[in-house]
């Protein structure tokens, strides 16, 4: 019962990053149609300029409580991901709004790639460990262990999640995102801007990759210039399996994908014959019977449960949990 209880709460951590980044991807698929993957890149700069800042504050000796350096990070990194968010926009995917299919999606690949040489240039390609200011501490319920940063990023996930809805649902330019979305020709009749909604939407969805990266970061310990790809793929994948285009589905995907990834790595030493102890973050601990030997292992298997997600919701429901079929637009 500990292994399964502090694996749902490994999962609700990570899902509630992956639910962050899927509702950038589908705002804007929800909006022109377009699957924007260079969204897992902004993720990256996000956490890189984050750790740049606190880093840099605390080479400084500024005597600033842990909770101010983490804000500053944030905050930092929100507008820098929200300027690279509307210049991809402008720059890489307006020209292309009318062009084939086909055309903006090689662009985003294209433009991913960009962004990773950039933080390669910028940052370098080792691996930056996230300076350890906060006190993590550690709570028992049920006999698992749920730390601080973990109860953080889960209420400040569901907080912002809440926050978007009501903007989405309950404002005036949530209502003009909806009817963009709806058809851009017929908005546009309304008095509605759809180039400025549609930037504002892919600024949206970069300040919301912004904070999922410092969470990342923060939870992790650790950012690289490639960290942004494959948790772009498995954001994707949650989008998928909540049904693209819908920002209820793309928050109940990443939490579902969150605990599908945990539960399975979890549970995969289960057909061996050795004994097992659960670390955090899906990995596992076994002790040969011969020697006391200790193995790390399970990580490597989420990204496989999180793909055969994919596959099997792409099979058997296209449109994903909380997707309508909708017919081709003209």
């Amino acid at each position: 019962m500990e292994i399964f209880v502090q694996q749902i709460i490994n999962g609700l951590t990570a899902g509630s990053v992956y639910a962050l980044v899927a509702l950038g991807y589908t705002m804007v698929y929800g909006i022109i149609q377009l699957i924007n993957f260079a969204h897992g890149e902004v993720v990256m700069i996000g956490g890189m300029v984050a750790l740049t800042v606190i880093t840099t504050l605390v080479g400084m000796g500024l005597p600033l409580p842990p909770i101010v350096l983490v804000l500053a990070g944030i905050l930092a990194a929100i507008p820098i991901c929200m300027a690279l968010g509307y210049l991809l926009e402008r720059a890489a995917y307006r020209p292309l709004r009318h062009a084939p299919r086909l055309a903006p999606l090689i662009t985003a690949i294209g433009m991913s790639m960009v962004l990773q040489q950039v933080a390669l240039l910028i940052w370098g390609r080792d691996p930056k460990a996230f300076p350890q200011i906060m006190e993590n501490k550690s709570f028992i319920i049920a006999g698992a262990s749920i730390t601080s940063v973990q109860i953080a990023i889960i209420l400040m996930s569901v907080l912002i999640m809440a926050t978007l809805t009501w903007f989405v649902y309950r404002t005036r330019f949530g209502i003009a995102i909806r009817a963009t979305a709806e058809n851009v020709n017929v908005a546009a009749l309304m008095g509605v801007d759809a180039n400025r909604t549609i930037a504002a939407t892919f600024v949206i969805g970069a300040g919301l990759a912004a904070v999922a990266g410092v969470m990342y970061g923060t939870y992790y310990g650790i950012t690289h210039y490639t960290m942004g790809f494959m948790l772009g793929l498995k954001a994707f994948s949650a989008a998928v399996l909540g049904g693209i285009g819908n920002l209820a589905g793309a928050m109940l995907g990443g939490i579902l994908l969150g605990l599908v990834e945990a539960l399975g790595a979890g549970y995969i030493g289960e057909f061996t014959d050795l004994c097992r102890w659960p670390l955090v973050d899906g990995l596992l601990v076994e002790r040969c019977a011969n020697g006391g030997h200790v193995v790390l292992f399970g990580s490597n298997y989420q990204d496989v449960f999180a793909f055969m997600v994919l596959i099997l919701v792409l099979v058997f429901r296209p449109s994903g949990l909380l997707g309508e079929r909708v017919s081709e637009r003209a």
